[in-house]
């Protein structure tokens, strides 16, 4: 029987030579530390023994909020080796969304960075959690202490390509958010897919800035590169200025738009310094048109852009170089997030779920076996979610070109991509409005130089109240992630309103869609 544990296709990949380096740490308090291939996999042993030392069910779920280190790398790969299930958790996420993840997923071990140890612990045991580890940055803390105990062989876990690998919570519009779970086969696909297309050779370094609790972070960029043997030049924080004096020690990079933007900052970003990379990569949020051709100018690279989802991991993406099936049209085109990737169907309807006729806008649905199994304990809207035909409901609303490019034009449900994060602004609605004063409130989406777009948040008060617009958004840094927070506060008399009495949040868009124009 064949064992499509993720962790052991990746671990036939490792190079010949277990000592070359398999992760180099840079910049900060925890830069020039050298990892070797042989380093990754005895840790993550001795890591997925320990585990198997609490004498967990199989599948059990294994939730980790912890800063980013090599060592919370080793921690990922250690449960997939395990037979368990990975659940990463938003460095941001406050006590409320903390209690809200752990008692809808009951995860058996809660890892957590030492800092927060005193009120993640109460919320897990309370929620009948019983391991609580922590993890630091630093290479502190009591999971380390733990694993050091436990032998450096492992042999992973026997795992069907259906079994769950990893559940990714992504916010729902109502508010609640949704767990995706995506399988050891879905995962797999998808690396073995963009190693191919993205034309990964022997000698590629990838320049890891990107955190590791969503998919971008964790399974693109360190699956491809772990999927490759190709060794990473780690910063567990993005800074600009390092990653451009990287550059002539790596060829690939892959960042959200915001990340290029800063880059673009840098007076030493020059196209000699950038002339051993090969690959720049952009998603997570639309890149700008003036981003795309900026970075073309100053580097002399074309940026690739792609498409993907919690869902379905990568869904499309421009070629890497023209090829037989696109022929002469095979380039990267700014605006688009190129082709349906092999293996991947995509198709544009429109209410009535017909297909639409070419260039025309319609919703976007896809169906392959990067396509998640559903949402954890949420039968009723995994169903909802998918056609009688098999294909998910992605929520976007796109165009299919007469060449075959792929273009997002807009999202369904107000979705708010700041910065490569998904802000459901119907969250944070919720919050305003249990806020003394506040009679009603509407977040919308407008444009930002740095973060691509960032929510604004328009509000009504009651009759002789009196609403600081800086006290609310005080108050939600109390209670929500720092990327969720709206960057500006209006009090309005009244909110547009259609016939229906809904909400005209597209006249709100409008108009407040140049107010960050001046930054």
């Amino acid at each position: 029987m064949n064992n499509h544990n993720l962790y052991a296709a990746l671990r036939a990949a490792f190079p010949v030579d277990f000592d070359a380096t398999a992760v180099e740490t840079v910049g900060g308090a925890h830069g020039g530390l050298r990892y070797s291939w042989r380093d990754l996999d005895r840790a993550s042993a001795m890591l997925a023994n320990l585990l198997g030392s609490l004498a967990l069910p199989a599948g059990s779920r294994i939730a980790v909020q912890v800063e980013k280190s090599v060592e919370a790398l080793m921690l990922y790969l250690a449960v997939l080796r395990a037979g368990h299930v990975f659940l990463p958790l938003n460095t941001a996420y406050q006590s409320g969304e903390i209690e809200y993840f752990v008692g809808n997923a009951e995860p058996a071990v809660v890892v957590c960075s030492p800092a927060n140890f005193g009120w993640v612990s109460k919320i897990a045991f309370k929620a009948g959690t019983r391991h609580v580890f922590t993890l630091g940055e630093d290479r502190s803390g009591s999971l380390l202490d733990r694993a050091a105990h436990h032998s450096d062989v492992h042999t992973p876990v026997q795992s069907r390509a259906d079994d769950l690998g990893v559940i990714i919570y992504t916010s729902g519009t109502t508010g609640r958010s949704k767990g995706a779970m995506l399988s050891h086969g879905n995962m797999l696909s998808n690396a073995q897919v963009l190693r191919a297309y993205w034309g990964w050779k022997p000698d590629d370094v990838l320049i890891h800035a990107l955190p590791i609790f969503h998919v971008h972070g964790l399974f693109v960029a360190i699956h491809g590169a772990l999927i490759n043997g190709s060794p990473m030049l780690w910063l567990n924080k993005f800074e600009p200025r390092a990653v451009v004096e990287l550059l002539p020690r790596a060829t690939v990079f892959m960042g959200v738009p915001t990340l290029y933007t800063r880059l673009l900052a840098e007076p030493d970003l020059t196209k000699q310094q950038a002339a051993h990379m090969r690959l720049f990569v952009s998603g997570s949020a639309p890149l700008l048109i003036e981003t795309f051709d900026e970075w073309q100018a100053r580097t002399g690279h074309t940026i690739l852009e792609r498409y993907g989802m919690s869902e379905t991991v990568m869904i499309t993406s421009n070629p890497y170089a023209p090829d037989a099936r696109h022929g002469a049209q095979g380039e990267r085109r700014g605006g688009t997030v190129g082709f349906p990737l092999p293996g991947n169907e995509l198709r544009v309807v429109d209410d009535a779920n017909r297909p639409v006729p070419v260039g025309e806008i319609g919703a976007i649905q896809v169906r392959g076996p990067n396509v998640f199994k559903g949402y954890w304990r949420m039968p009723e809207k995994t169903a909802e979610e998918f056609t009688a035909d098999g294909f998910f409901k992605t929520g976007d609303v796109g165009r299919v070109d007469e060449r075959g490019y792929v273009s997002i034009v807009g999202r369904s449900k107000d979705l708010i991509i700041s910065g490569g994060y998904n802000v459901y602004p119907a969250e944070i609605e919720s919050c305003i409005n249990e806020m003394p004063g506040v009679a009603e409130s509407a977040v919308v989406g407008v444009p930002h130089p740095d973060f691509g777009e960032v929510g604004v948040a328009v509000l009504t008060v009651r009759p002789g109240a009196v609403v600081d617009p800086e006290q609310v958004l005080a108050a939600l840094k109390a209670r929500l992630a720092n990327f969720k927070i709206p960057k500006r506060c209006v009090v309005v008399p009244e909110l547009p309103r259609n016939t229906m009495g809904k909400v005209q949040k597209n006249l709100l868009r409008n108009d407040y869609a140049g107010l960050f124009k001046a930054a």
